[in-house]
């Protein structure tokens, strides 16, 4: 009986050690078999459009990642994902990731993949908003801590007014419509998503503003977990993706409404995706407007970093776009 155990036991031992030495020889952030593994948080799915077309094409294996995407709500819940840990890389809006930077975070921005222009403010045409100017001394709700939040804040500049100006009210982008239906705020600004659904709650009583002098800019990001052998594998995918998206857009619209799971309208995704740019880049202009959204949030959040040039191109890693694609990358 000890015999037959002690040989057993060496019959174990025998078949884990190459196991043991495989995982031992399979550095953070790649798979065993050589492929660069990877976990990337996605979130607003027109602007994410290329990570969404990457998944449901199954382009990651084509440039040779392994690659786990989850979606999140928001651009700021992509990256505190990032930033705890649970995602490598992810795709967040300009503002959260100016914000992180300013706080000393540890994070790279690899990517501008996307632009968007075409903002709304949402009202009630009882409230009589017929104009920005009209906004002062009202209560107005926006997801804090997004994009959203600083379109906003250029609303209200456009008119020479700050959020001291008027009461915000801090919502989930969901909750913005059913507060407006409420009569909780007299203004709103969500994503565009939203955009129909508070249309159809408000019927008649719907009114709303445009506004056309704020471009957000959907980022792919990089935690310190990211290495750069799967950030450039990544971007190759992208590229390949964002290629697809160019030559067959309906089919794009398709992969991206497929991946929401229900969470996008056909007619939303037909009529929004056309209104996204894209393309990935690090340019000058992205630079340029970091610096402008680094200035706004030390002063509206009073956070510490440094919002110049040179502490903000500290931020960029553009190794991984510029692999990829040289002329992607102009910023110097």
């Amino acid at each position: 009986m000890l015999r037959s155990r002690a040989v057993a036991a060496v019959l174990l031992a025998a078949l884990l050690t190459p196991l043991a030495t495989a995982c031992a020889g399979s550095p953070s952030g790649t798979a065993t078999g050589g492929r660069p593994a990877v976990t990337l948080a996605a979130s607003d799915f027109l602007g994410g459009a290329p990570v969404h077309v990457a998944e449901e094409g199954g382009l990651w294996s084509t440039e040779g990642v392994r690659a786990t995407v989850t979606t999140q709500p928001t651009g700021r819940d992509a990256l505190n994902a990032v930033l705890g840990g649970q995602a490598q890389l992810g795709v967040v809006g300009d503002l959260p990731a100016v914000t992180a930077a300013l706080g000393g975070r540890e994070l790279r921005v690899v990517a501008d993949l996307s632009r968007f222009s075409d903002w709304r403010l949402l009202t009630r045409t009882d409230r009589r908003i017929t104009g920005f100017a009209a906004l002062k001394g009202r209560r107005v709700g926006v997801p804090q801590g997004t994009n959203v939040e600083y379109a906003l804040s250029r609303m209200l500049a456009s008119v020479q007014l700050t959020a001291a100006d008027v009461t915000v009210v801090n919502l989930a982008p969901n909750q913005v419509t059913s507060a407006l239906a409420r009569g909780d705020i007299d203004a709103g600004v969500t994503f565009p998503s939203f955009y129909d659904a508070a249309r159809t709650a408000l019927g008649g009583s719907y009114a709303e503003l445009p506004f056309t002098g704020y471009t957000a800019r959907t980022l792919l990001v990089a935690g310190p977990s990211a290495t750069e052998e799967s950030t450039t594998a990544v971007m190759r995918t992208l590229l390949r993706a964002q290629r697809e998206l160019g030559s067959d857009p309906a089919r794009a619209r398709k992969a991206v409404l497929t991946q929401s799971k229900g969470a996008l309208q056909a007619a939303y995704v037909d009529a929004y995706q056309p209104r996204y740019t894209y393309g990935a880049t690090l340019s000058p202009e992205l630079l340029a407007q970091l610096e402008e959204e680094a200035a706004w949030a030390k002063a509206a959040q009073n956070l510490p970093g440094a919002a110049d040039r040179a502490a903000l191109l500290g931020y960029l890693n553009r190794g991984p776009l510029a692999a990829a694609d040289p002329a992607a990358v102009t910023v110097r």
